[in-house]
Formats: C-alpha cells, sequence, structure tokens
C-alpha cells in the first residue's frame, strides 16, 4: 500500500490589504478575542477571492480557498496556473514558511525547498558554508553532508566558486547551486518554484532529468511548479490546475494541461471580429473570420485522429493589386512548435489581389496529430521585401482525439502514447533464418 507524503484538508490563506489593522480600534478588538476564544477572525468572512481583474470591495483577498488533495509517496506532481493563481502561497505553506489561515497539511518526511533565487542561503556565507548550513537545518549530520558534497559541487558546475560569498554569485549559480543542494541532501520531498526558469537550458534538462531520477529511482516526492508546459508533462505523470486561489482541476497531466490552456485562453474553434477597426491587419489586409472544420465541413472544437482536419480563414483585401500569400504555424499544448506552412501555389504564380472579400484553407492530412489540444495562428505576409500584414497568434484551438478501435498508429494499445505527431508509419518484417 502506497504511503502518503502529503496531504492537505480544507486548507485556505488569507491576506489584508493596505494596513493590517481592521481600522478601529472596536474591530481591533473584536479580531483579538475572536483568537483569544480559538474561533474563526469574524472579518475574513467577507474577503474574496484572488481575482485580479475585478475591482476589490475587501481588504481581506483569499490568496488560496477550500484546497484538498493527497500526494503519494514517489510521485511527481506539477502545480501550473496563470501568474496570481496560488501556485507560490501553496508551496510556501507547504514548506512552513508561512501559516494558513484555515485548514492543514500533515506529511511524512523532511521537506527541501527551492522557492526563490538565494533561499536558504547566507549571502555572508561561502558556497561551501552554505552547504553545511543547508544540511544542518534539515537535520543531517556532518558527515552524512560531507558524503554528497562532491557530488554537490560536480552537479553545480560552480566549484571553482564554492570558496565565495554566495553574495558575489549571478542570479544563475545560486539557482545552480541551490538545486544540487536541495536535490542531493536526504530530504524526503522536493519541492521546487518556477525559480529554475533562471538557469540555462542544458541545466534545466540537468534539472528535470536529476528531478525524474529522485522520483522513479529514489522513491522520493517532488512538487514542480511551472510554466513550462512541456517540462511539466514530461516529469510529472499528474498535476494540480489552480485558478484564484481554487483548484480548478487535478488528474493526468496531459488533461490538466489542457484544462489550463483552456481556461487560459477559451475555448474557440471559430472566431470572428466585427469592425474593420478591431479586426486584425492594416490598411492593406485585414482578417475577418477563422474557422477549424472537421471532414463534414463543420465547424468542431473536437476532431477524430483517423479524419483530416481543415482549418479555414477568411480576410478583406482593401487596395487593387497587392501580392502576399498565406501562412500557418501549428503549436501542440506543450507549447511546441509542430509545423509552419507557407502557401506555396499562391507565392510561386506572384498572383495579384484586387479588392474584395477571399477565403484560405489548409488541410491537415489524417493521422498526423498526436492526440491533444492544439493551437494555431494565421498569417498573410508579401515576400519581396518581406512584411507581415497580420500574424494573429491565437486564432483558433482544437483537440485531437484518437480512436480505440485499432484504425490508427495506436492500434489496439491502450496506455500512454507520446509523441507531437502520430502518423501511420508502414513496417516491413520478415525471417531471415
Amino acid at each position: 500500500m502506497s504511503k502518503i507524503a502529503i496531504k492537505v484538508e480544507n486548507l485556505s490563506k488569507a491576506y489584508q490589504l493596505g494596513n493590517i489593522g481592521t481600522g478601529t480600534i472596536s474591530r481591533d478588538i473584536e479580531r483579538w478575542w475572536a483568537k483569544m476564544r480559538g474561533k474563526e477572525d469574524p472579518f475574513l468572512r467577507i474577503g474574496e477571492t484572488n481575482d485580479r481583474t475585478t475591482k476589490s470591495e475587501s481588504n481581506i483577498v483569499w490568496s488560496l480557498k477550500d484546497i484538498n488533495f493527497e500526494i503519494q509517496q514517489g510521485d511527481a506532481v506539477g502545480i501550473i496556473g496563470r501568474n496570481g493563481a496560488g501556485k507560490s502561497t501553496l508551496l510556501k505553506i507547504l514548506s512552513r514558511v508561512t501559516a494558513p489561515t484555515t485548514g492543514k497539511i500533515s506529511g511524512n518526511g523532511r521537506i527541501a525547498s527551492l522557492l526563490e533565487v538565494g533561499t536558504g542561503f547566507h549571502p555572508e556565507l561561502t558556497g561551501r558554508e552554505n552547504i553545511y548550513l543547508n544540511g544542518a537545518i534539515l537535520g543531517m549530520r556532518k558527515r552524512e553532508i560531507d558524503r554528497k558534497f562532491d557530488e554537490i559541487v560536480d552537479f553545480s558546475g560552480v566549484e571553482r566558486y564554492i570558496d565565495t560569498p554566495v553574495k558575489r554569485y549571478s542570479s544563475g549559480m545560486y539557482v545552480r547551486l541551490a538545486f544540487a543542494v536541495a536535490a542531493h541532501l536526504e530530504s524526503e520531498i522536493l519541492i521546487v518554484d518556477e525559480v529554475l526558469a533562471v538557469g540555462d537550458a542544458e541545466f534545466q534538462k540537468k534539472c528535470l532529468g536529476k528531478m525524474g531520477d529522485i522520483s522513479t529511482n529514489e522513491g522520493r516526492t517532488v512538487l514542480f511548479v511551472s510554466h513550462q508546459m512541456d517540462a511539466i508533462n514530461r516529469l510529472c505523470k499528474s498535476t494540480v490546475v489552480l485558478d484564484n486561489g481554487s483548484i480548478l482541476f487535478k488528474g493526468n497531466s496531459n488533461e490538466a494541461i489542457s484544462h489550463y490552456l483552456k481556461g487560459e485562453k477559451g475555448t474557440y474553434s471559430h472566431r470572428s471580429w466585427i469592425g474593420m477597426n478591431n479586426a486584425p491587419g492594416n490598411q492593406i489586409v485585414k482578417l475577418r473570420d477563422v474557422s477549424i472544420l472537421n471532414q463534414c465541413g463543420e465547424i468542431s472544437e473536437v476532431l477524430k485522429i483517423n479524419e483530416p482536419i481543415y482549418i479555414k480563414f477568411s480576410y478583406e483585401v482593401i487596395v487593387d493589386e497587392i501580392e502576399f500569400t498565406h501562412g500557418l504555424n501549428l503549436y501542440n499544448q506543450s507549447g511546441i512548435h509542430i509545423l509552419s506552412s507557407h502557401d506555396l501555389i499562391t507565392s510561386k504564380k506572384k498572383l495579384k489581389f484586387s479588392r474584395g472579400i477571399y477565403e484560405a484553407r489548409l488541410e491537415i492530412p489524417k493521422n498526423l496529430l498526436a492526440e491533444g489540444l492544439h493551437q494555431i495562428s494565421v498569417a498573410i505576409m508579401s515576400y519581396n521585401p518581406f512584411f507581415i500584414h497580420f500574424h494573429e497568434t491565437d486564432a483558433a484551438i482544437f483537440t485531437v482525439v484518437d480512436t480505440l478501435d485499432g484504425t490508427s498508429a495506436r492500434g489496439e494499445y491502450g496506455g500512454s502514447f507520446p509523441g507531437v505527431v502520430r502518423p501511420m508509419l508502414f513496417w516491413e518484417n520478415k525471417k531471415i533464418f
């Protein structure tokens, strides 16, 4: 039976905006008296969710509200959400940096946290001294830290500066050493915030590999916050999506990322622009609408993997005798750029367009894209000289679903099937002896 590493029950965190007091002595006394009797702060009841898009009516804001989840030992769990969703507040509570307003957390094992650049480091101490300081905070003995010391320094790549005060480190060096310390010292739970974005691409890849090893091979628990959906998808089997301080979704990382992107960008397989002033474009050409169509020519958000997908957009040409061509970019839910396409026929023929409304249509072949959420951008540009008339980056979103009838590249396999494309490739097999 698996062991629970972290359990969060009815967790909430409220912050007061502006001055700490309530504004009157009588209300301050009322708050103090409630606290003395072990009662809830009476002024928290009128608090609001942490929605930055609305004007505040109260000086109490709930950064987190009624959070509940369990994490099993050895799991790697992602936490995603837009800025201000409550991710960092949740990690600070789990790391015991701040206390919850209501609710409780329970866990098994020591926690090592990397929440921001320089977390847990004393700026006046050297890198070497900070390694031993962090180990002591985690309850490790000197000989245990000695055993890990060379491995930490080698992973961090800051050996030359290990006896230099860390206040002289760059932010990248800080993160390198801080992650190396957190990952290699004997903690059962590792909590890592978006701070890894400070490091270079090579070090980020190294860190993701180490976190995967910690979870898979060492049986330690990892909580990872990132805005890089590809990193979340590769490292974490399950993910929690936060929105305005509440849990929007928790479960499989692929599904979680889809929920997050749909909530962030909206779900739209058709978009149109009313009025020329609001439409993307310039005084030469303006975009009118974009649609995702299934093989029956119907606007559809969900499309089958073994059927072609059609992308159609209309635009208005405002001047006569203008030469241009059409373009499209396709991205998956992790933000990976899958493909780009230019209308080579139009560009080769050097067609000149007169005033009027036109429609461009593109077919994506069946059995090309993998299942999941996809986003397109559409553009019109001229080549000589190169000039982009419009490029609508969030033009439309659609979801590809796989079939379980054996007619796609998945066949009859029902498990996880990674990859950004899923073409039907043909295999050859023969007996040679």
